[in-house]
């Protein structure tokens, strides 16, 4: 058990506006470049953990790298159908902000960067300081931190050893992830 880490020193500026997700491996479990609604499936405890952010009056939305569009490997209509039955699954969400974009590509839109994490924030009408994006990978903590967002990690079996390490704060699943935004949440708290 990874348990949770929690940020030091979080004061009310750091109560949450929104909260992003990474679909792959967070959100549904990761099917490389699918491209079929069918084999979606989510993660346990995904719509549970959901809801509660949605009970509490917060936002959420999807940030996704899809580079097999690149890669042709996938249409934009065939993302557009996985994340259709993502949000019939464990929405509504706010927003989906995806790029379709290769790694070579030099979007300013792909995870690492912070282009995805700043276009949902946008799309939410909330700065992206007040964001907390939830993922499985480095990558995903890397996009928040360049946003200037919260990133927490939720580890997979393809996250590496360095990435648990270097995150600032770690969630063993959904729900310790929500539980790490809703401690510091207003609406969270008794006699809300």
């Amino acid at each position: 058990m990874i348990g949770s880490r929690r940020g030091e020193g979080r004061g009310v500026e750091s109560i949450a506006a929104a909260v992003l997700f990474d679909r792959d491996g967070t959100l549904v479990v990761d099917v490389p470049y699918n491209g079929d609604p069918v084999r979606v499936k989510p993660v346990p405890g995904a719509r549970a953990a959901l809801d509660r952010l949605r009970a509490a009056g917060l936002p959420t939305a999807v940030v996704s790298n899809q580079s097999g569009v690149a890669r042709g490997l996938l249409t934009t209509e065939q993302v557009a159908a996985v994340n259709a039955r993502v949000d019939e699954l464990l929405g509504p969400f706010d927003a989906v902000v995806v790029c379709e974009h290769g790694p070579d590509d030099g979007c300013a839109c792909r995870k690492p960067r912070p282009g995805l994490v700043l276009e949902a924030a946008r799309r939410l009408g909330v700065d992206p300081a007040r964001c907390v994006l939830v993922g499985d990978i480095g990558t995903d903590v890397e996009a928040a931190r360049a946003a200037g967002a919260r990133p927490v990690l939720v580890p997979t079996a393809v996250t590496r050893p360095e990435e648990v390490a270097a995150a600032p704060e770690v969630a063993d699943d959904l729900a310790a992830a929500v539980d790490l935004v809703l401690d510091a949440h207003p609406a969270a708290l008794p006699g809300a």
